[in-house]
């Protein structure tokens, strides 16, 4: 085992492997961008990103405001530059969406379902492109936003699309008349991105609010603002109203004046507790509807009769895949005494064959972190390791060969005791800390003392004590021989400093609708006095 590392050297977890520095071609896309828009057409990628970008609203490019750097993760300098949202374009925003909403609101729920379906077709047929756009703009592995990113976001968009032409209300029988409900969208609403999965984000939003009638203003965050743009231009593509979908921009100012607003009925935030807990203060000033997805401190527990190699590779994809920058990731993995060695042995040759590399390197496993300000964060926790009783097996340092971008080393820890900084706090980075447990009670005691409850998982082929183990785990989401599963088929929300609310599943209409009983009286009104 490594327990100890020079940070002047290559760490012992890279020593004798190839890191491969960025290739020509690589580099050329980051050379040959041009000015102008960025719009969805099939020369989009990573060479169409013009020099500066800006909100897009009623169907338009907005030019406006305070130029800020959009950085590249992986090479350390500013690709592009975002123009901010200026005040008055925020209110052009909510002008051109309202508007929109009048319209679409009175569309039929079969005819909002098609124009769904159809922006999910657009969204596939830009795979690529997209996916090309997501991993430089994130730092995340082209190999991963291939496959999960823009396609989750049209599985979303069609599954709403087909959700909505039978959603309808409900009739209720009186003594002397009838009752029906409707279900009647909130109006205008609004989303806040986060940045780690930034297509993805916004369709969790933006898909339900669309089909019950809604309209929706996105602000992305400020590091990954691509195909938060492409998804707007895809949804016009598929036949919307202009204005329904503006996007919009800028720094936190921008989601604080979209909280704060009082033609916003609902406000959707991904991300931070701290964050999302001023977004929660700004909607109840305004009684607005409101949504948090946030933070995770996530337990995988995983029991001594266990397949442990289903066991090792799901605590992989729990902590390196997306480079650990995952709010549901199992940063808390409880192994079984009696298995911790065998365990330890299978994650190490794991991990140790993991290639870092550039994020559009088809090769690549591990890319850069967002930026260096987050890097600097997770490097923090990293030093609390050891001063308080922890062992870094592996990882814990930059990455030699790699020092302009926000590279940081898999990092897999034990030893720490559950009040440990680490062990309370998301770092989200790649970073694996490991306990061990002798009862299943303990590790389910563990496992609940955190005030996050976004996830939890559990291995064992015991299936009677797999059921009351995920019955016992506070948590809004349970793998039982698995994890990090998000079809959108299923509620995706957290349980305490987690979240508020749900999205996705069978009842994510219902969470952007709002319900009007109408009484239907056929006898005579009862004389009174």
């Amino acid at each position: 085992m490594i327990t100890k590392r020079d940070k002047g050297r290559m760490s012992p977890f890279f020593r004798g492997r190839t890191l491969h520095a960025p290739t020509a071609s690589l580099q050329l896309l980051r050379r040959a961008r041009g000015l102008g828009t960025l719009a969805l057409d099939k020369g989009l990628g990573v060479r169409k990103v013009p020099r500066e970008i800006s909100s897009y609203i009623d169907g338009k490019f907005a030019e406006s405001g305070e130029s800020l750097p959009v950085m590249d993760p992986a090479k350390g300098e500013p690709y592009t530059r975002m123009r901010t949202a200026s005040p008055q374009q925020v209110k052009e925003a909510l002008d051109s969406s309202a508007r929109a909403q009048k319209e679409w609101s009175a569309w039929t729920n079969a005819r909002r379902g098609g124009i769904l379906i159809a922006a999910a077709d657009i969204l596939d047929e830009y795979n690529d492109q997209l996916a090309e756009l997501e991993a430089f703009d994130t730092g995340r592995p082209i190999s991963e936003t291939r496959v999960v990113d823009i396609k989750s976001a049209s599985d979303c968009f069609r599954y709403m699309g087909a959700r909505v032409k039978s959603f309808d209300g409900q009739y209720t029988e009186l003594p002397n008349g009838f009752c029906y409900v409707r279900r009647e969208p909130l109006g205008i609403t609004a989303g806040i991105g986060a940045w780690n999965y930034p297509i993805q984000g916004m369709a969790w939003k933006a898909a339900p609010s669309l089909a019950a009638g809604n309209s929706f203003i996105f602000k992305p965050s400020e590091e990954t603002p691509l195909t938060a743009l492409m998804l707007a231009q895809a949804v016009e593509k598929a036949g919307a109203p202009q204005g329904l979908l503006n996007v919009m921009l800028g720094s936190g100012e921008i989601g604080k004046s979209l909280a704060e607003s009082p033609e916003v009925s609902k406000i959707s935030f991904t991300g931070s507790v701290p964050t999302g807990t001023r977004v929660a203060v700004a909607a109840a000033a305004g009684l607005k509807k409101c949504t948090l997805e946030m933070g995770g401190k996530s337990p995988l527990i995983v029991m001594k009769d266990a397949n442990i190699e289903n066991a090792a590779r799901a605590a992989m994809m729990g902590n390196f895949y997306s480079n650990g920058e995952v709010c549901s990731n199992s940063t808390r993995v409880f192994l079984e005494k009696s298995i911790v060695s065998k365990f330890l042995d299978i994650i190490l040759k794991k991990t140790k064959a993991l290639k870092i590399g550039e994020p559009l390197d088809e090769n690549t496993h591990v890319g850069p972190l967002i930026s260096e300000k987050h890097l600097e964060v997770v490097e923090g926790y990293v030093a609390t390791i050891e001063r308080e009783g922890g062992e870094i097996l592996c990882g814990g340092v930059r990455p030699q060969g790699w020092e302009k971008g926000f590279y940081f080393e898999p990092t897999i820890v034990t030893g720490l005791p559950d009040h440990a900084t680490i062990s309370r706090e998301e770092i989200f980075g790649p970073v694996m800390c490991v306990y061990e447990f002798d009862t299943p009670e303990e590790a389910v005691e563990r496992a609940n003392n955190t005030e996050f409850g976004l996830a939890a998982g559990v291995f064992t082929k015991d299936i009677s004590c797999a059921h009351k183990i995920a019955s016992e785990l506070r948590a809004g989401n349970v793998w039982i021989n698995n994890y990090n599963l998000t079809p959108v088929e299923v509620p995706w929300g957290g349980h305490k400093k987690s979240g508020i609310g749900f999205e996705n599943g069978p009842d994510a209409l219902l969470q952007w609708t709002q319900p009007k009983a109408v009484h239907v009286e056929l006898g005579d009104v009862e004389e009174w006095p």
